[in-house]
């Protein structure tokens, strides 16, 4: 499957399976809310302290798992992450990333003061998946 048909299905949803890598050549998979930016690549907000962050911090592999709702069409968007900086004040390029993911994800939100000041204490990071291949099953 070619990666930009499996992103044209990924823009269409928002929530997707995060496999990282862990210390021992597990993987590790989360449940995450992603949004695809205008360059076409996935990004996840997470938090500095979760084992999805140090798993990619140490091993940049990770593989993003986006189903539709029928759960039988489905692709893996293949990559290395990117992991930004943490929020570490409200008015810093971190948040000023945060503040366009929440954007392409949700919109507007009600206190824009409030979900700065939630990222920096919740100490966030944007992961920015660069694609590289792609798989998966569309009808």
């Amino acid at each position: 499957m070619d990666v930009t048909t499996a992103l044209g299905f990924a823009r269409e949803r928002n929530k997707g399976v995060l496999t990282t890598i862990r210390r021992d050549g597990r993987p590790q998979l989360s449940n995450v809310m992603y949004a695809v930016d205008d360059a076409g690549r996935p990004q996840v907000s997470v938090t500095s302290d979760r084992a999805k962050t140090r798993n990619l911090l140490r091993d940049a592999r990770v593989c993003l798992h986006v189903t539709d709702d029928s759960f039988w069409q489905y692709v893996v968007l293949d990559g290395t992450a990117v992991v930004g900086e943490p929020a570490l004040d409200p008015r810093d390029a971190a948040t000023d990333g945060l503040v366009e993911y929440y954007r392409r994800l949700q919109g507007e939100h009600p206190d824009w003061g409030d979900y700065r000041a939630a990222m920096v204490r919740d100490s966030r990071r944007l992961v920015t998946i660069e694609v590289g291949t792609a798989y998966g099953m569309l009808r």
